[in-house]
């Protein structure tokens, strides 16, 4: 377990200036919400440093997952509880972006807010099926070009990094690939290891089952 990471999060619940800090904050247990579906990545993250930093506060981090609405659904509900340092949000670079792809949110992502800490970074990795025909991103894209619109794309919902960066796929190898936004990367893994459905379209996916390489592109 990375050390450093447990500290900024300890760090970040330390540093919380609620008037609950004068009742030895905190006083009973935290609810963390991950706007996404267990197993994912945030979520992952979050439960490997969750009995580490549970011991150091003397309290119980309480893992409370709401999936949906593009993060919209979790993030919403840590912007209507009480400011008092016990609902706390661990969401990704969605929660910056959403602001730019939806005219209404039912929350002030500037106002409704206060930032703690960068918790981790991570990669985003594109990954095939091993039934799509290609073995590279150059054989990848060359498939895309020949057949516009037949090539799927999953990622963890709109507006996550993995969504983004297949965008920027499409806009700079000028390809035509569908996107197909799911409610967390655990849900797209699943599908992706059950293989392509009955049906001619080639399913790629944003999780884990072969990497595409791009030495060669």
């Amino acid at each position: 377990m990375n050390w450093q990471i447990c500290r900024w999060l300890l760090l970040a619940l330390a540093s919380i200036p609620f008037s609950a800090a004068a009742q030895n904050f905190p006083a009973r247990p935290v609810r963390i919400v991950i706007p996404y579906p267990p197993a994912g990545g945030v979520d992952s993250l979050v439960r490997s440093l969750s009995a580490t930093v549970s011991a150091s506060m003397g309290q119980q981090l309480i893992i409370d997952t709401r999936p949906g609405g593009s993060s919209i659904i979790g993030t919403e509900v840590v912007a209507k509880s009480a400011p008092d340092g016990y609902t706390l949000l661990v969401s990704d670079s969605a929660f910056l972006i959403n602001p730019a792809l939806f005219k209404k949110m039912p929350f002030d992502t500037l106002k409704d807010f206060t930032g703690v800490s960068m918790l981790a970074y991570a990669p985003v990795i594109l990954v095939i099926h091993p039934s799509v025909p290609a073995k590279s991103l150059k054989e990848l894209l060359a498939l895309a070009k020949a057949k516009p619109g037949a090539l799927v794309y999953a990622s963890g919902g709109n507006g996550t990094s993995t969504h983004i960066a297949g965008e920027l796929m499409k806009y700079v190898a000028k390809v035509d690939i569908t996107h197909v936004p799911y409610k967390g990367s655990a849900p797209a893994m699943t599908d992706l290891v059950g293989g392509p459905r009955v049906r001619e379209t080639s399913r790629v996916r944003s999780a884990p089952r072969r990497p595409v390489r791009s030495a060669d592109y």
